[in-house]
Parts: structure tokens; sequence; C-alpha cells
């Protein structure tokens, strides 16, 4: 029983040998065409330029590095500004209408509930109500009087050297046509 079963361990062998042995055919006939198929030639490197030494010449000219002095004088003259004791409230919660420029709003027309309101619609098309005392426009305006046909406002502006001055500025009716 052994030597019978040594033998069909050694019929199976040769029988599984052989089997590759043709799938090993197919594998060198295709090593063998691509062997034969012509090899692209690979491009020779650049030639590179030779270095050429460069001298730099600027060694009597002020150095970069170092900070340059600039004398100032000791005592600059500053105007005397006096103050006129106009400010804006800085410390005062803006409204609505004060981020909008006064040249983007427009007067539409008053309400009269309890007290006089102003309506005035936005550069974005909201229409906005406002009474005497509300502020408008980018420059501090307060409302001082709405009629039917104009509303008036103080503004206080900026004069450019830390001075506020006041001006006196109206917004009309707009047309509706």
């Amino acid at each position: 029983m052994v030597k019978t079963l040594k033998i069909l361990i050694v019929i199976s062998a040769l029988v599984v040998v052989t089997g590759c042995q043709h799938e090993k055919d197919d594998l060198s006939a295709y090593v063998s065409t691509v062997k034969s198929q012509q090899k692209a030639d690979i491009p020779p490197l650049p030639v590179l330029k030779a270095y050429e030494k460069y001298s730099y010449n600027a060694s009597e000219l002020r150095s970069p590095f170092v900070r340059t002095v600039v004398e100032m004088p000791l005592e600059i003259e500053q105007p005397i500004v006096e103050d006129n004791g106009i400010h804006p409230d800085k410390h005062r919660r803006k409204e609505a209408l004060e981020f909008y420029d006064l040249a983007s709003l427009q007067l539409m027309g008053t309400l009269e509930k309890e007290t006089v309101w102003a309506l005035i619609r936005s550069s974005d098309g909201v229409i906005h109500r406002a009474q005497i005392g509300n502020y408008m426009g980018r420059n501090h305006g307060k409302i001082l009087s709405i009629s039917e046909m104009e509303l008036k406002l103080k503004e206080i502006v900026a004069e450019g050297d830390g001075r506020y001055m006041e001006r006196d500025s109206s917004l009309s009716i707009a047309d509706v046509n």
C-alpha cells in the first residue's frame, strides 16, 4: 500500500510538471516578442554651461543691512489746535440709518401717530422710520425737525486737523414718478 501511494504521488507530480510546461511556452513566446521590438534611445543629458565667476564691486557703497541715521530736529513745532467743544459721541450706539451716506437716503413721506415719523428709503430699498432726535448719515447727523416736505438735521463733520464743525443739512421729499 505504501508502495502504491508513493507511485501515485510520483505520477501526479509528473502530470503537474508537464502541465506547467505547456503554459510556459506562451510566456516564452511573449518574452521573445518583447525582446525583438526596437528599444527607444534615451536622449543624452543636456550640456551644462560653465560656471562664470561674478565679482561684486559695490563695497564702497552703503551696506543695505546697516540703518541709515536721519537726524531729526529735537523740537518739532506742532500747530496749536484750539478745541471748539464740538465732538461726536463715540460711545453712543449707532442707529440703522447711520450706516448709509446721506446722499443715498430719500425722504419718502411722513407718518403721524402720537409723534411725527419720517419715512426714509435707504439705497437697498428698505423703508426706515425716524423721528426727531434720531441720527442718520455717516457724519453723525441728528434730526432737528420733520415737516411734510423736508427733514432738517445737524451733522458733525471732521475738519481734518482733529477738530470738528457743525453743518446744517436737509433731506427733501423724493419725486415719485
